[in-house]
């Protein structure tokens, strides 16, 4: 179920034009994410994303460069149904999620928020990789980008953030002298920085020490990250009750509204960063690799 080249090229030229910005990962993060879920993929599971991703892209392209488009389609009329499953709030004050009490719509439409999305598109990928007849009933490759893009978003902190902020959206700080937002800090502005201060404005460098932080010094985390409890293909309930906690403890902390914020909070705020777009990465390549590959399937059996 792959788009037309030509939908998909018409699609993306009209995106483009119309989108300014994203309140999620940048497209930076969310490539990230993506490009470090694509080296720990089976190679079964590499076989099945190529067969889904765009027509567009068999020419070389890959799933990180789709990543981000969820974000470049969610303002258009036809999909702002989506915009509420980038995200889960909870309640002022309220360090702790619960899927019950938070996963729902500004009109309080249960199942709508980012972990909902999450189990979601996942049980339609292994519905139809079980059961043939499930691909009449979804667009798998809309499946497989939505995934993989609320994969990123759920490992934001932020996007576990307070309901009464908007995850910080409404929070007015000065990021050394720019004005912006604090979600905005955390979406790009600390990537950014980063890549200017510490990776020489390369992406490419930033996902390299990345990867290489992940086969040394955060090798021996990597199992855990990638298990979920009760057998689960997904487990983004977890995923959202850390990135509540880290809110908490540092995308809030000493953010307060019309704060300047520099030095001291992104060299202590970076590493958080820096983890979680790790930890997305190795978590949707667990996810897809549980849905797609037998070797995974027989690994869990």
């Amino acid at each position: 179920m792959r788009l037309s080249l030509r939908q998909w090229v018409a699609s993306v030229l009209v995106l483009t034009q119309l989108v300014h910005g994203a309140l999620c990962w940048g497209k930076d993060g969310h490539y990230t994410v993506c490009k470090i879920a694509e080296g720990y993929f089976e190679e079964e599971t590499v076989a099945s994303v190529k067969k889904l991703l765009p027509e567009s892209s068999q020419g070389g392209g890959d799933l990180a460069s789709f990543c981000s488009w969820p974000d470049e389609i969610k303002h258009l009329s036809q999909w702002q149904w989506t915009s509420s499953l980038h995200y889960v709030n909870t309640p002022e004050y309220r360090c702790n999620y619960q899927y019950c009490r938070d996963c729902h719509d500004s009109h309080m439409k249960k199942d709508w928020c980012v972990t909902g999305a999450i189990f979601n598109y996942t049980r339609q990928l292994i519905s139809a990789s079980v059961n043939s007849e499930s691909l009449v009933h979804y667009n798998l490759t809309e499946a497989l980008m939505f995934l993989s893009h609320y994969m990123g978003d759920v490992h934001q902190p932020l996007h576990t953030g307070f309901r009464g902020d908007q995850g910080g959206n409404t929070i007015i700080v000065h990021w050394y002298n720019l004005k912006t937002n604090l979600h905005n800090v955390w979406d790009d502005l600390i990537i950014e920085s980063a890549l200017k201060q510490y990776y020489n404005s390369s992406l490419p460098v930033m996902i390299q020490a990345l990867q290489a932080k992940l086969m040394n010094g955060w090798s021996n985390d990597v199992p855990s990250w990638k298990s979920c409890q009760f057998n689960q293909t997904a487990c983004p309930n977890q995923y959202a009750s850390e990135s509540i906690d880290l809110a908490c403890k540092y995308a809030y902390r000493n953010a307060t509204p019309g704060t300047t914020i520099g030095d001291e909070y992104f060299l202590s705020r970076l590493p958080i960063v820096e983890k979680r777009l790790a930890q997305g990465g190795i978590r949707l390549a667990a996810i897809i690799n549980r849905i797609f590959s037998a070797k995974t399937k027989l690994a869990g059996a």
